[in-house]
């Protein structure tokens, strides 16, 4: 009888780094490596020889100058003596937030649209359909230009809430919807520790509300598996999300700021600008209608099979969709959502059409004018997108793993 065994291995020659495959792998990528490192080099060193030849360098101390602008929309303190470094990071917050505004409200626009395309009502789907086509087609700079000329040509101005016979009203006495924005009441802690404190203590709370819910949610779970009962875990989780928010509202004193006008604007409260608006919900109506087909092609790729298997337990085609389809689509429409997530990260660079002032708007924009430091500029502003898109891809990826079909 034969005994097959591994033939021995040889003496290693450097002649195997391309002909044994083994190592040609790991050979290639080390030449595409030392490749990319030296293109690198080489652009970089006639950047500094052709910019050393015009009598220039390249600093970063401009960021420690006054910025010497004024920013109206933002979300730490800033005056127009501030650093060029502080205009920067407001930029950087006024960008965060559209876009993180625009991923929320986007992805419930885009699933919304997704399911009811699919609706068995003719008029619901095709008003879908026509949604998904007139905005995907049409470039986004133009709606958020569309949404915000009609901002400022509908809603009145300031000086319609003046008088003993105003022609505007605010709503409940707290919201004024103006066409320079919308005025909103500021909620603030009477006995707190402080703005950023405060804010910090409230989001601490809700993580551990989100990972308290989690796990009583994981528990249920778990006991359902083991009897085939499921506990009642609707009023345990809303306790754990509003019970430490009121428990904390009532010890620190909330109370809110409400606006007033005073002289020709509203003064006090939260400041909305139409800029951010228009923004704000073009972004979001535009990829919302790409979501919505990723949507649309996540749930017609589950096998119908488990909507009839759904129906045959009895489960209403309702929870069907959101206990059994939906679970399983996410696993083909997640990947395609983190490019719309990036492209609405991306886009919000267009804010400069509509008075905005986000990252390019700043740096990018009044900056780099301002100091003729053009090369440093545009440097922080790729790096400041590429941190940020890797960010959203590296956390989605992470999601895309959790949700991935397991196999045994």
């Amino acid at each position: 009888m034969t005994i097959m065994t591994d033939p021995p291995r040889g003496q290693f020659r450097l002649s195997m780094l391309l002909s044994d495959t083994r190592y040609r792998s790991l050979t290639l990528q080390a030449i595409a490596a030392l490749v990319l490192a030296l293109s690198i080099f080489l652009l970089a060193s006639n950047v500094a020889t052709n910019l050393a030849a015009q009598g220039l360098d390249i600093s970063f101390d401009f960021l420690g100058t006054p910025a010497g602008y004024d920013i109206n929309q933002r979300l730490i303190e800033y005056t127009s003596q501030s650093s060029n470094l502080r205009a920067a990071i407001v930029g950087i917050l006024n960008t965060l937030l559209v876009a993180f505004l625009a991923c929320v409200t986007a992805t419930v626009f885009g699933v919304l649209a997704g399911v009811l395309r699919l609706s068995n009502n003719w008029l619901v789907s095709k008003l879908m359909a026509f949604y998904v086509e007139i905005f995907r087609n049409i470039p986004v700079l133009i709606w958020i230009l569309i949404i915000f000329t009609i901002m400022t040509a509908v809603l009145p101005g300031p000086r319609a809430f003046r008088g003993d016979e105003p022609e505007a009203s605010m709503l409940f006495n707290a919201f004024a919807f103006t066409n320079r924005g919308i005025y909103t009441p500021l909620p603030f802690f009477q006995r707190g520790f402080g703005g950023g404190l405060d804010f910090l203590l409230v989001l601490v709370l809700l993580v551990g509300s989100f990972f308290g819910a989690r796990a009583v949610t994981a528990r249920a779970t778990r006991i359902q598996e083991a009897t085939g009962e499921r506990p009642a875990t609707l009023l345990t989780n809303l306790a754990i999300w509003f019970g430490p928010l009121i428990a904390v509202s009532l010890i620190l004193g909330l109370s809110f700021e409400l606006p007033e006008l005073k002289g020709f604007n509203f003064k006090g409260g939260i400041t909305i600008r139409g800029s951010l608006i228009a923004l704000w919900f073009a972004l979001s109506i535009y990829t919302g209608a790409f979501i919505a087909e990723n949507v649309r092609a996540g749930i017609q790729a589950v096998s119908k099979g488990q909507t009839e298997a759904a129906a045959a337990l009895g489960l209403r085609p309702g929870r069907t969709m959101s206990l059994v389809v939906l679970p399983q689509a996410l696993r083909i429409i997640i990947p395609p959502l983190i490019s719309n997530y990036l492209n609405i990260t991306k886009n919000s660079s267009l804010a400069i059409a509509v008075g905005y002032m986000d990252v390019t708007g700043t740096l990018g924009g009044v900056t780099l004018n301002q100091t003729g430091r053009a090369i440093e500029c545009v440097i922080l502003l790729m790096l400041f997108y590429l941190v940020i898109s890797l960010s959203i891809s590296a956390g989605m990826n992470v999601y895309n793993n959790a949700m991935k079909l397991k196999e045994r």
